[in-house]
């Protein structure tokens, strides 16, 4: 996934991201695409994905989480995601929060900063 959009109103160094690569597949993970963040830099062969919330439109996200997402419809379910080490069954430690709306956006919240990732169909590994 490549982050395309974010939202700066309030905290602009967030643009760091615009650009960088973060891949996230079912056997793998590497958040090593934050290019500017070297705090950030992980690499999981099968990592653990799990739900920790789930809301059930754009109201209930609000309410859970105080952020309002651009664009996110009453309609959409939206569900965050932590990603752990298989070994050590610890999520890893970063400041982002991961949250998959409907299956066909990917949300990413860092510095009080709000990105939409877009997804890359044609990386090659």
């Amino acid at each position: 996934m490549q982050i395309s959009y974010n939202d700066a109103s309030e905290y602009p160094t967030g643009q760091k991201f615009i650009g960088d690569e973060i891949i996230i597949k079912k056997d793998f993970f590497s958040s090593k695409g934050l290019k500017k963040y070297k705090k950030y830099q992980y690499e999981l062969k099968n990592p653990l994905y799990q739900i920790t919330a789930t809301c059930y439109n754009s109201d209930s996200f609000y309410r859970h989480y105080k952020i309002d997402i651009p664009d996110l419809n009453i309609n959409d379910e939206v569900k965050a995601i932590d990603i752990s080490d298989p070994s050590t069954k610890l999520s890893i430690p970063v400041s982002v929060s991961f949250f998959v709306v409907n299956n066909d956006r990917l949300i990413l919240l860092s510095e009080a900063t709000i990105f939409e990732l877009k997804k890359i169909t044609d990386y090659m590994n």
